[in-house]
C-alpha cells in the first residue's frame, strides 16, 4: 500500500483515514472511526395449524357422468363442470379411469372426448384424406386445439391432420402406453391373427382391451377407404404402433415397434375379414 523511493521517503495512496482504519485492522486492532455493523437475526415464521375446518361436500368423479356432488356455491363460471372430460387439467396423459367416458357401438367403454374426435374426423371426411393419421398439422393449430379438447370441447373447422394427429398422440401420452402389459418376447411370437387376438385377451387389463378394440376398428375404418387415402393396412398400423408403447431406450424402440407394426396390422386384417363375414 506504500510505495518506497529511491530516496528512502514513502509516498502514501491511501488517504489519512483509510490509512488508520488498515493499520489497524492488520495489527489486529479497531478504530474509533470505524463503524460497526450489526447483523440481524432472521425473523422465524411459524405457520399454525388450522382451527376453523368444515366439511363442505363430498365431490367425487363418476368416469360416466364427470363431477358429482359440487355445492352450487363452489361452481365454477365455467358452465358444465358435471360434464368435465377429465377429473385432471387435461386429457392428455391421464388414465381412462380419470376421465368421462361413454359407450362406443361394440360396448367398449371409452373416454367421451375420444368419441367425439373420431366422431368429427369422420363428419369432416377425413377417412377419404389422403395420408391421413400420416400428415402431421401445423403446431400452432395442435396446441390451440389441445386447449380446447381440455375443456371438452372439439372446435369446428379443424384440420383433419391435426385431429388424427392427436389420437395418436392421446394413446402416445397415455400413462404406461396401451399394450406395454403385453411381454414383448409373446408378441415377436405372434405368427397369426388368432395369435394376436388371444394374446391381447390374456393379458391386457379391461379398459386396455376396450381401447384397443376401439384402436383397431377405427384403423380397419381407415384401411377400407384405401382406395382415396392410400393408407393400407400396414401403413396405418406402421403410423400407429409407435404411439402404443413407452419403451425408454430408443433403440429398443425402434425394434419392438416393428413388432407391434406386425402386431397391428393383423389385428386390423382380422377386423376387416370380420367385418366382411358378417355382412355376407
Amino acid at each position: 500500500l506504500k510505495l518506497r523511493t529511491s530516496a528512502s521517503s514513502c509516498v502514501s495512496f491511501l488517504p489519512p483515514h483509510d490509512e488508520k482504519l488498515m493499520m489497524a485492522d492488520m495489527m489486529g486492532g479497531s478504530s474509533d472511526d470505524e463503524e460497526s455493523i450489526v447483523e440481524e437475526p432472521e425473523a422465524e415464521m411459524a405457520i399454525g395449524w388450522p382451527t376453523d375446518v368444515r366439511h363442505v361436500a363430498h365431490v367425487t368423479f363418476d368416469r360416466f357422468h364427470g363431477f358429482r356432488g359440487v355445492p352450487e356455491e363452489l361452481q365454477p363460471e365455467v358452465d358444465g363442470i358435471g360434464k368435465a372430460p377429465s377429473a385432471s387439467k387435461t386429457v392428455f396423459g391421464v388414465s381412462t379411469e380419470s376421465m368421462q367416458c361413454s359407450y362406443d357401438a361394440r360396448g367398449n367403454s371409452i373416454p367421451t372426448i375420444l368419441l367425439q374426435m373420431q366422431r368429427r374426423l369422420y363428419d369432416q371426411g377425413g377417412l377419404d384424406v389422403e395420408g391421413i393419421f400420416r400428415i402431421t398439422a401445423e403446431d400452432s393449430q395442435e396446441h390451440y386445439v389441445r386447449d380446447q379438447l381440455n375443456a371438452g370441447v372439439v372446435p369446428q373447422g379443424i384440420d383433419v391432420h391435426c385431429l388424427s394427429g392427436l389420437i395418436k398422440a392421446w394413446f402416445r401420452e397415455l400413462p404406461g402406453g396401451l399394450l406395454d402389459s403385453l411381454p414383448a418376447d409373446e408378441v415377436m411370437r405372434c405368427q397369426s391373427e388368432d395369435d394376436c387376438a388371444r394374446l391381447a385377451a390374456r393379458w391386457l387389463p379391461p379398459p386396455k382391451a376396450a381401447l384397443l378394440d376401439w384402436a383397431v376398428n377405427l384403423m380397419a375404418d381407415v384401411a377400407e377407404h384405401e382406395r382415396a387415402n392410400k393408407m393400407s393396412t400396414r401403413n396405418v398400423a406402421m403410423v400407429f404402433a409407435p404411439n402404443m408403447t413407452q419403451a425408454v431406450d430408443p433403440m429398443t424402440a425402434l425394434k419392438y415397434a416393428v413388432q407391434v407394426m406386425n402386431f397391428l396390422n393383423m389385428l386390423i386384417e382380422r377386423t376387416i375379414k370380420q367385418r366382411a363375414a358378417a355382412s355376407t
